[in-house]
């Protein structure tokens, strides 16, 4: 039977190996989320200690911080679409949004730097206050994560264009892409709680 067959359900379940390493990347994916939460805690504990530094509303930046949210929520619409093309056996489709998916997180990215950079020539550091401190911690957090997330896609597209969709590959492409959706929500309370509520404080 060709791996490509789907009779029995989407391609990445069909062995009971691919089914226990999903379950077990989701009890994975729930220590993370206990991680974020302990970051987002420190985070609300330390809010408004900015000591002498610049309060978060004097850097904040609307625009910015707007683009950011657009990339990477849609690079989650793209790599779901990715998923979608998987399933339906077509290869060129699933490298060309994995691709897409990407290019979209390193735009953030190198937003997010930006973002960093210019929060420590205005004197938002690590070291400036225990509130910066939380949010350089929690930010970066994620930005590590983003970046991890990136350079496991890079890894996948080698391994696809070498090898193809095989059960193995599509097992790999579900895994990462619940990863980058995790990632995506978590961004989501770090919008929300950190930059809306920051930009008023």
């Amino acid at each position: 039977m060709s791996e490509q067959n789907f009779s029995s359900g989407p391609l990445e379940y069909q062995t009971e190996q691919s089914r226990l390493n999903i379950l077990g990347f989701w009890i994975f994916l729930a220590a993370e989320l206990a991680l974020f939460s302990t970051l987002f805690a420190t985070y609300a504990v330390l809010s408004g200690r900015t000591a002498d530094a610049p309060a978060p509303f004097e850097l904040f930046e609307p625009t910015s911080t707007l683009i950011m949210t657009f990339l990477l929520l849609t690079s989650s619409f793209t790599c779901g679409i990715a998923v979608h093309e998987m399933r339906n056996g077509s290869k060129k489709g699933l490298l060309t949004w994995l691709i897409v998916t990407l290019i979209l997180g390193f735009a953030f990215l190198g937003f997010e730097i930006d973002e960093f950079i210019t929060y420590v020539h205005e004197g938002a550091t690590l070291q400036s206050s225990a509130y910066w401190s939380a949010f350089f911690i929690l930010a970066g957090t994620h930005g590590l994560h983003v970046t991890l997330g990136a350079g496991w896609m890079i890894l996948l597209v080698i391994q696809l264009m070498q090898r193809g969709i095989t059960r193995v590959t599509s097992r790999k492409v579900f895994i990462v892409s619940l990863y980058w959706h995790f990632l995506d929500v978590v961004w989501i309370f770090i919008f929300t709680s950190v930059y809306l509520i920051g930009m008023v404080m």
